[in-house]
């Protein structure tokens, strides 16, 4: 095999070491301090977080990692290992030479100064950032980039960057997920409507320029349209939302729980915003709002799981580096 001449980062959001208080206290105290993620003033905010939600939310979101909690670690480290490695071995086949990939957190570990290091010792000097978010956002893409930042401060020798924004209308990518959804229904049946929930972020950001509504509504609706679905059997939504400022509506629990009530027969949902399957996905999706859905009269409810370490998925990947590493 030839040099390689440069090294792929994939990164993604972060999880606790354990599924325990004490880890996830440590894992959330990082995440939600970031400025990107929420913006309060820092003195309120530091008395709100340290005083109030590092003293009530770890013990019941530890019991949540908990439930999904896999023998190497958590879903999403789990995953993204996997990724890592199907990703490398087509790129050392695309590019007949060793390729570098390396997997890192925003918050928690793997680090983003372990991965430099790692690149460092391999001699390479040219970087693409493949955050694993399909749609952009202030919260999460960017994240990713001042946490390279900071992890490159200290280095003499910076190497050559280039970063994938977003890949929220890649045809390979609507592809996967129209793929995944009609394998779903082969093997479990298909309900009634199709769910596509995304994470929230709050309504403010979006107002204040985030493009990520946007690029989710642009998601569903080619994902919609490679499904060859109506308009009336289909919905977006936003989960995940935390505090009590105003975020992305339609809310999923409420829509769930709303549906329920109303009688619905069944519902598949997909969350196309998610690389890999996490507790967002597996805990909050698949557990919570299957009893918000059901608890209240609902029928059938079936997740449908993130791309994870598909092959399709992986393909995609491919492409995005070969594309964005050209002349390189």
């Amino acid at each position: 095999m030839a040099e390689a001449t440069f090294g792929v980062l994939l990164a993604n959001l972060g999880t606790p070491d354990a599924p325990t208080p004490a880890a996830v206290r440590r894992y959330l105290a990082e995440f939600l301090w970031d400025r990107r993620v929420i913006d309060v003033s820092r003195p309120v905010w530091w008395m709100i977080l340290n005083g109030i939600v590092l003293r009530t939310r770890p013990k019941k979101v530890a019991e949540a990692y908990a439930s999904v909690w896999e023998e190497e670690g958590s879903p999403l480290l789990a995953i993204g290992r996997r990724q890592q490695r199907a990703l490398k071995a087509r790129l050392d086949t695309h590019f007949d030479a060793d390729i570098p990939v390396e997997l890192a957190m925003t918050y928690g570990r793997p680090t983003m100064e372990a991965a430099g290091l790692t690149f460092r010792k391999a001699g390479v000097e040219r970087i693409l950032v493949l955050p694993l978010y399909p749609q952009y956002s202030r919260t999460t893409t960017a994240p990713v980039f001042d946490r390279l930042a900071d992890a490159l401060a200290p280095c003499p020798h910076l190497p050559e960057l280039r970063m994938v924004r977003d890949y929220h209308e890649e045809p390979g990518y609507i592809d996967a997920l129209a793929a995944s959804v009609r394998e779903h229904w082969e093997a479990r049946g298909r309900q009634n409507h199709l769910l596509m929930s995304y994470h929230g972020i709050p309504k403010r950001y979006a107002n204040e320029g985030d493009p990520y509504p946007k690029h989710c509504t642009r998601t569903s609706h080619l994902l919609a349209e490679r499904l060859g679905l109506r308009d009336d059997q289909w919905t977006m939504t936003y989960q995940s939302r935390f505090g009590r400022e105003e975020w992305l509506k339609p809310y999923t629990d409420e829509t769930l729980t709303a549906w329920g009530k109303a009688g619905h027969d069944g519902v598949d949902v997909i969350c196309p915003a998610f690389a890999a399957d996490c507790l967002e996905t597996l805990e909050e999706i698949s557990i919570q709002n299957r009893e918000f859905f059901q608890d209240n009269g609902g029928g059938d409810y079936s997740y449908i799981p993130a791309l994870n370490d598909r092959e399709d998925h992986i393909a995609l990947l491919e492409q995005l580096v070969v594309r964005h590493t050209t002349g390189w």
